[in-house]
């Protein structure tokens, strides 16, 4: 699991917006410490929402962006029929597998951005509704996107996490660092 991206020297544009990224992602992980699969897939508040679905959410979503910045055909395409399964676990999809799956979307987003020649350096966006026609974004818009992205969802987490035991994004990030909170 990528944990932490240091920023590396000053002026270090793509490791600043990739720790951005990855801290966004750790408030996601960390809302499902210590749950289990059942209190995971639980929608504790009127939304549909559930964190194991936020999870695989996100995992979809960076790699779906991913591949629209390398020039591939994603993995997973959904379509009305399967657009709530983006957000709940089917099959044998478990919390720790779309964990495990992320970590390997997390790698492979650090190692393309580190490989692009520039943060300059664009991709077009599908043809979709909610898409202006013929636009193009830079590497440096994906990054801050996925920020966006992961951020919004991530409060999504907290609230979710919150609803189910109370539990506070601040007590997730001292258990997450082994701290106890004692003197």
């Amino acid at each position: 699991m990528v944990t932490h991206v240091p920023a590396g020297a000053p002026g270090d544009e793509r490791g600043l917006l990739l720790s951005f990224v990855e801290a966004q992602r750790g408030g996601i992980r960390r809302a499902l410490l210590g749950l289990t699969e059942e209190q995971a897939a639980s929608r504790p508040s009127a939304s549909e929402l559930s964190l194991s679905g936020l999870l695989k959410h996100v995992a979809e979503t960076e790699l779906n962006w991913l591949r629209m910045a390398q020039h591939r055909l994603g993995e997973t395409v959904r379509d009305a029929e399967t657009w709530a399964d983006s957000f709940r676990l089917v099959g044998d999809e478990t919390v720790p597998r779309i964990l495990e799956f992320w970590d390997g979307v997390a790698a492979e987003t650090e190692k393309f951005i580190r490989s692009v020649p520039s943060m300059d350096d664009t991709f077009s966006l599908p043809e979709a509704p909610w898409f202006p026609k013929g636009e193009q974004c830079s590497m440096r818009w994906l990054l801050v996107h996925l920020v966006e992205e992961l951020a919004r969802h991530a409060g999504h987490a907290d609230i979710i996490r919150e609803s189910l035991d109370g539990r506070t994004a601040f007590e997730l990030v001292a258990e997450a660092g082994g701290y106890s909170g004692q003197s």
